[in-house]
């Protein structure tokens, strides 16, 4: 190899290496996808950080998106499929899955949207409940698009709840006014 060539080899890999977002993130010791795919769409990493509840460590939280997005609404109107996933830092059992869910929908909700929403949240409650008990280290993704949620437990797709109007409802657990963890929803969005 001559010198000329080694030169523009090591700064390629030098600038791959300094570049943001080519690395996957590790959040309180959970090794976070910096890319990923959702159906023929590749997503990036938007923001990852831990849910807390009390004291406890429940789940790293990470949220892929198509384009970066740092409001709520950005990811709310974004056109492509975006993604939550939920690495399982402690044992759950499905009851525990299905009210956490449903208690942020409550919080971020009017009575009017969730009387309208009760046949997708209700399939979303029976979907939830089938995963039975999810073990420490269990994946939970939940992929968000135009036509409804999938939800899929360490890559295995569970079930979908048609609704668009329900998969942006859904999101607001994480990212509403009322979120499930404040500090979590500031790193999803990149903060």
């Amino acid at each position: 190899m001559d010198a000329r060539h080694f030169m523009c080899a090591a700064t390629l890999i030098a600038a791959l290496s300094a570049a943001p977002g080519l690395h996957a993130a590790e959040v309180a010791g959970v090794h976070v996808d910096d890319r990923i795919r959702v159906g023929t769409q590749e997503l990036a990493l938007n923001g990852a950080g831990i849910r807390t509840k009390v004291f406890f460590k429940v789940y790293v939280g990470a949220l892929y998106t198509g384009a970066r997005a740092t409001t709520p609404e950005a990811v709310y109107e974004a056109a492509g499929p975006r993604r939550i996933s939920l690495h399982l830092l402690r044992d759950l059992d499905a009851q525990a899955l299905h009210e956490a869910l449903d208690e942020g929908l409550r919080n971020n909700l009017s009575t009017a949207e969730l009387e309208a929403l009760k046949v997708p949240a209700g399939q979303l409650a029976t979907l939830m409940k089938s995963i039975g008990k999810a073990r420490s280290g269990t994946v939970i993704a939940i992929d968000f698009g135009a036509d409804g949620i999938a939800v899929s437990v360490n890559g295995e797709v569970r079930g979908q709840v048609a609704g668009g109007a329900f998969a942006k409802a859904l999101l607001r657990v994480w990212l509403g006014e009322k979120p499930a963890d404040a500090d979590l929803k500031k790193a999803l969005l990149g903060g």
